[in-house]
């Protein structure tokens, strides 16, 4: 096993000239379960932890390693690996993690394309689409968008115009991975040390794609409702797994939410006729909402722009907005914690801050 077929060049190569110069070795991190981690490099798989001065240093849940991230690790056959650094990220598909905390989590690092993958069942939903879609190209990944259960699908080629038009740039595909249908379409991504991402909802059929790609039952498959076909999870934790012609393909268990992690621009990415149409508006601040000589409404109005799109901008709009507003109240919370701490200190050491005589 070599470390280009697990992915890595030239420019992974020039970040980790420091560490190469501390004697630690190159690895990639192929899973993540809570917090241990197996890593690959050169000599196979192994488990891996952090050193403890990385442990405390990692300032966010966004800077701990994830499935696809290089990191430098202590050199010889120990077990577990010690980790003592993350190298930077080429890309990376990002969410706000679940729970209460406002704080991002990264799903997958340094992948070259993002399968998202939708059912065309019962479950099929485009606004779903365009919410992966805004995450993805974000992410600094190529997406394409894989339509799977298309043997489901009596309009199939109605779904495919459909998503097409609301995911320019990016290639739209219909397969059927439990019949082996369009599967070699997706070859051209599927190269030698390149790494793709399997990401989509619960149900969409993603481990069945799993065991048609490595041409085996690896994951395990489930039944989805009959009234709604929608799935349980069947894959459980990240992982990074080598297919039979060389790529590696970063599997991940279904999301049953997606919400973005990113600003307002983000969302832009994923509607880049509405980006087009704005520089056409009035007011340079357009908000498209109801402003004179706004281009977006007068388009959404003559039916050239479909109303369901510019509603679908408008609500992850609004998502992106809410989480900047509670990132600034994070940043000031914790100022004020901060200073907070600080002149308690001093309460407590009077003498702390004066000058000697």
């Amino acid at each position: 096993m070599s470390l280009e077929s697990l992915g890595w060049n030239a420019r992974f190569e020039e970040s980790f000239t420091v560490h190469r110069t501390r004697g630690l070795v190159p690895a990639r991190v192929a899973r993540e379960d809570r917090t241990r981690h197996v890593v690959l490099d050169e000599s196979g798989a192994r488990p891996a932890e952090l050193a403890g001065r990385l442990r405390h240093e990692v300032r966010s849940r966004a800077e701990w390693p994830a499935v696809g991230d290089w990191v430098a690790v202590r050199p010889g056959a120990a077990s577990p690996a010690i980790i003592e650094a993350v190298l930077p990220r080429t890309s990376a598909f990002v969410r706000e993690a679940a729970g209460d905390a406002t704080e991002a989590q990264v799903v997958a690092a340094n992948v070259d394309t993002v399968f998202l993958v939708s059912g065309l069942d019962l479950d099929y939903n485009p606004r779903r689409i365009e919410r992966y879609l805004a995450a993805a190209w974000e992410s600094g990944a190529t997406p394409v968008v894989v339509l799977n259960k298309a043997d489901l699908a009596e309009d199939r080629d109605a779904r495919v115009a459909e998503v097409e038009a609301l995911a320019p740039g990016a290639t739209v595909l219909a397969v059927s991975a439990l019949e082996g249908e369009g599967l070699a379409a997706l070859a051209p991504w599927l190269l030698p040390g390149r790494t793709v991402a399997l990401l989509g909802s619960s149900g969409v059929g993603k481990s069945t794609l799993v065991n048609a790609l490595l041409g085996r039952e690896r994951q395990a498959t489930g039944a989805v409702r009959e009234d709604d076909s929608r799935g349980r999870h069947t894959t459980t934790h990240r992982e990074l797994v080598a297919l039979p012609g060389g790529a590696l393909l970063l599997d991940t268990p279904g999301m049953r939410a997606l919400k973005l992690w990113g600003d307002e621009d983000a969302v832009d990415g994923a509607f880049p006729e509405i980006v087009s149409l704005a520089e056409d508006c009035r007011f340079r601040d357009c908000r498209h909402e109801s402003e004179p000589g706004c281009a977006v409404l007068a388009a959404a109005a003559d039916g050239s722009l479909p109303a369901d799109r510019l509603e679908s901008w408008r609500k992850l709009q609004r998502e992106a907005h809410w989480l900047a507003t509670r990132m600034d109240a994070r940043a000031r919370a914790a100022e004020e914690a901060k200073w907070k701490a600080i002149h308690k200190s001093m309460r407590d050491h009077p003498k702390a801050g004066r000058w000697k005589r």
